[in-house]
């Protein structure tokens, strides 16, 4: 399903268990990126069991299997093609469904890429290797939230041809007001 690409000393590979610790670190880090350093609850036994089927020991797999949550896309940068190459971004996706296409897409969750790194075509190489997946899935589409402060990044996401859903607003449902709603009769 996903397969590593190369271009120079950037590598895009998919994740893997031993990559879970990376991961998350990224998400806190893009987490303090969005002005929400606190927000992250998740774990790495979360990430292991909801994107590998795996116990929090990275190990031992969890039966019944459950179907994977989300996969996710690593970025490695060397300094040439002898040295070792270090994390240098991910993006974490999952598969949606159109009821008006008729087909399944991908939703972008997470693109990261650490600021001292920008600029070098690493979050454009992932968001390319997302939508080759998407192209090669069939899927009709890739979709992604954005925070509207974050012009650096949508100003990249129009010039490779994002569009904007104006006419379309994100809800959500989560603590008290989802128990809430699940509790109505």
């Amino acid at each position: 399903m996903l397969r590593s690409e190369r271009t120079s000393m950037l590598t895009i590979r998919p994740a893997t268990a031993a990559d879970v610790p990376v991961i998350l670190h990224f998400i806190r880090e893009l987490a303090a990126y969005e002005r929400q350093p606190d927000a992250v609850d998740a774990t790495e036994a979360d990430l292991l069991r909801d994107g590998f089927g795996l116990a929090p020991d990275g190990v031992t797999p969890i039966t019944p299997a459950p179907p994977p949550r989300f996969w996710t896309l690593i970025a490695e940068l060397s300094a040439a093609a002898n040295e070792p190459a270090a994390p240098a971004g991910f993006a974490l996706c999952f598969s949606t469904y159109s009821t008006w296409e008729g087909h399944h897409g991908i939703f972008l969750e997470d693109l990261y890429v650490p600021p001292e790194l920008r600029g070098r075509g690493i979050g454009k190489a992932l968001l390319v290797r997302v939508a080759q997946i998407a192209v090669e899935q069939g899927c009709g589409r890739v979709n992604w939230h954005v925070l509207d402060w974050n012009e650096p990044s949508i100003a990249v996401y129009e010039r490779l041809g994002a569009r904007f859903l104006s006419e379309w607003r994100i809800m959500r449902l989560s603590g008290d007001s989802l128990a809430a709603l699940a509790n109505l009769r």
